[in-house]
């Protein structure tokens, strides 16, 4: 079908890529497989896999038949990822660098190293799908709900679609095990990578405090301004975030007196003061919020969606879609009002819109 046409596919070592770069050699495609590496800070630490992805991806290549490129992306990732992941951080946001990490990483300097090596297209082991209709390339969500990954794509246009290709788009992940195993992949049953792609599996605040410094500071009540504990770094904490506040769950009195233990969590961040703001039980008013502003927009059409329409949007990658409208789009900025108030909006995280199984883009949420 594809015959003579070289695609280059992104392998990671895992078995998503793996059954991605065969179902296109089935297909007619050459494939060449690239291996790129993102990170280096701390290669040796035992929470880096890239050594052993490295090894699978060159068995996987070997039983597959194809050629294997390694690509050092290090200074770019450090320069247009990992240097504004730091600066949200410090600034009390909570962002998402696997969406930066797509559009900047992996579908900019991967596709512009790929056309260089001759590709007629590039690939991924995505959940996610990709069409043409009426002379625009659509984002799809994959066929696997439970594993759709159109959120973190969010941010690609009209030309990076164009050029790729998404051969798991129909495919439920078991499906994607089996094929594996049939074709006697040594990854077939590899378990998947959790969390951001330079943190992996290590404790998430022991990673940040490496780059962002220790600033103790007060963590208080919303409802009574009453002192509850203290906290490192405003930096290392999120909206919504219940565990390791280290503050216990006594409402009323002191802590240690007996009162209802329901959960703290955190609703807000001052940082000219440093403080910390909690309120207590998971359904406290303060947590949600019908509305929010979105900035740093980007449309996959390349222009926004209509206004005053019902769509649907989610404000974080394991939340299902809810029914919204768009409101004042200009300026790269826009509100996006909920049918019903939604939980813990988080700043500096994205906010997705869809029609459908459409994804038509997103913003940051302000």
């Amino acid at each position: 079908m594809d015959q003579g046409k070289t695609v280059v596919v992104g392998l990671s070592g895992g078995v998503d890529s793996a059954v991605a770069a065969l179902l296109l050699k089935q297909q007619g495609w050459r494939v060449l497989g690239l291996f790129m590496k993102n990170w280096e800070d701390d290669d040796t630490d035992a929470y880096c896999s890239s050594r052993q992805d490295l090894i699978d991806v060159m068995s996987i290549a070997d039983s597959i038949g194809i050629d294997v490129e390694v690509v050092n992306f290090a200074s770019q990732y450090r320069e247009r990822v990992f240097a504004h992941f730091l600066a949200e951080y410090q600034a009390g946001r909570t962002p998402n660098p696997d969406v930066l990490c797509n559009s900047e990483i992996k579908f900019s300097a991967f596709l512009e190293h790929a056309l260089k090596i001759g590709a007629d297209r590039i690939a991924t082991g995505h959940y996610a799908g990709v069409r043409e209709f009426q002379g625009k390339f659509q984002l799809l969500k994959a066929e696997d709900g439970t594993k759709d990954q159109s959120y973190f794509l969010h941010r690609l246009n009209q030309q990076q679609l164009a050029m790729s290709l998404f051969p798991l788009a129909g495919l439920y992940k078991r499906e994607v095990r089996r094929i594996a195993e049939t074709a006697a992949l040594h990854v077939a049953l590899k378990k998947d990578s959790t969390g951001i792609c330079f943190i992996g599996e290590r404790p998430f605040k022991e990673f940040l405090m490496r780059y962002l410094p220790r600033k103790k500071g007060e963590i208080r009540g919303l409802d009574d301004d009453r002192l509850l504990g203290e906290h490192d770094g405003v930096a290392y904490h999120t909206i919504g975030q219940r565990k390791g506040l280290h503050i216990g769950g006594v409402k009323g009195g002191k802590a240690g007196e007996s009162g209802d233990h329901d959960a703290w969590f955190v609703v807000s961040k001052d940082i000219a003061s440093n403080t910390l703001y909690v309120v207590q039980g998971h359904a406290h008013p303060a947590l949600l919020a019908d509305e929010l502003r979105a900035g740093d927009l980007s449309w996959v059409a390349g222009a926004p969606p209509h206004t005053h329409w019902v769509y649907t949007a989610k404000t974080r990658y394991r939340q299902p879609d809810a029914a919204c409208e768009i409101e004042h789009v200009d300026a790269g900025k826009c509100m996006i009002r909920f049918a019903e108030p939604q939980w813990a909006i988080t700043p500096g995280q994205s906010v997705v819109v869809y029609e459908s199984r459409v994804c038509l883009g997103g913003g940051v949420i302000e």
